[in-house]
């Protein structure tokens, strides 16, 4: 790499250590397209019924970008911060956890806006039977729906119904793999560091 470079590199990380301080209060803010939709929804009903697809669309195209972005940050703070890395680790996990906890409470909103029992149809044991009880809880149902996409855990039970939906699943199932191979990476890395830096110490 060359001077310039490494110029570039060093005042690049100098602004993530500034701004990791400032992302878990930004992190939240990733919702803020759902109020604008949900102000749509109450106060011009017909249009959002209208745009719905293609709303839903774009939510979906909006979390990919925003959580590709912060997660590429981080990789990059990490990847070029060489000097205790160790200290930075447990405010890169704590962040790690607070986006993956706001990606999950992203899409169980965006399912309840859609109204998740239009998006997914319940195939799970007595779904006659269960049918009032899990129409009393939408958002509990958004939720879980939500979780076992995230993390993969394709129970089977719910079952997507729109191609809107079934991009939505895969896209989550997506980002809950990517997310969680990143987080090991990350914790591997800081190891490898640490032990590095420990090393050096001791010659």
């Amino acid at each position: 790499m060359t001077k310039q470079g490494r110029t570039i590199s060093t005042r690049v990380v100098q602004r993530l250590t500034t701004l990791l301080p400032w992302l878990p209060w930004l992190i939240p803010l990733m919702l803020a397209p759902l109020l604008i939709g949900w102000a749509w929804k109450v106060i011009a009903p017909a249009g959002f019924s209208q745009w719905r697809e293609e709303l839903m669309f774009a939510y979906l195209m909006y979390i990919v970008i925003v959580r590709f972005a912060l997660l590429d940050v981080m990789l990059f703070y990490v990847a070029h911060k060489r000097r205790s890395m160790h200290l930075d680790l447990l405010r890169l996990v704590f962040l790690y956890l607070e986006v993956t906890a706001f990606t999950l409470l992203f899409f169980a909103l965006r399912y309840l806006q859609f109204g998740v029992f239009d998006l997914f149809a319940y195939n799970g044991k007595g779904a006659f039977a269960q049918s009032d009880t899990l129409q009393a809880h939408p958002f509990r149902v958004s939720l879980y729906i939500s979780v076992a996409l995230f993390t993969t855990l394709g129970i089977g039970d719910w079952v997507p119904q729109t191609l809107n939906a079934m991009m939505a699943a895969g896209i989550e199932a997506i980002l809950g793999f990517i997310q969680g191979g990143v987080f090991f990476a990350v914790l591997i890395y800081a190891h490898q560091d640490k032990r590095q830096d420990s090393g050096s110490s001791a010659q």
